[in-house]
């Protein structure tokens, strides 16, 4: 049980934080950046640019909250709206640390309701 738990935990970080890169890490010309903002070495927000035909211009940004512990607590992911030249919330992951579990909850970004939801078959506790 806690090796299946341990998979799907593993499953689940791999492909949020990797299924947005993996369509532009394939394609030749795309370099894509990474800027990194720390405070007191906890990493806070990192950008990530994205250079085509030697144009730097953004594409995601991700911003951190943590905890007393410095456990990351939230995860937010922004893209970038080229067309309205701003940054478009994406979704959000946010851990609850409990006494030998940790759980990951995956929060998609719902236009119409201006909120995030809950979207529960991702949803993953870990057991140590």
């Amino acid at each position: 049980m806690k090796k299946m738990n341990l998979l799907k935990s593993l499953f689940v970080t791999v492909f949020v934080f990797a299924a947005n890169l993996t369509v532009f890490a394939n394609s030749p010309e795309t370099e894509l950046i990474y800027n990194t903002e720390e405070i007191d070495g906890v990493k806070m927000s990192e950008t990530v640019y994205k250079m085509n035909e030697g144009i730097l211009t953004n594409f995601e940004k991700y911003n951190y909250k943590y905890n007393d512990q410095k456990q990351v607590v939230e995860n937010i992911l922004q893209k970038w709206d080229a067309s309205k030249g701003e940054w478009r919330n994406n979704m959000c992951i946010k851990y609850q640390y409990n006494e030998g579990s940790t759980t990951i909850q995956y929060y998609k970004w719902n236009e119409s309701k201006k909120d995030y939801i809950l979207v529960p078959q991702m949803t993953v506790t870990m057991n140590m």
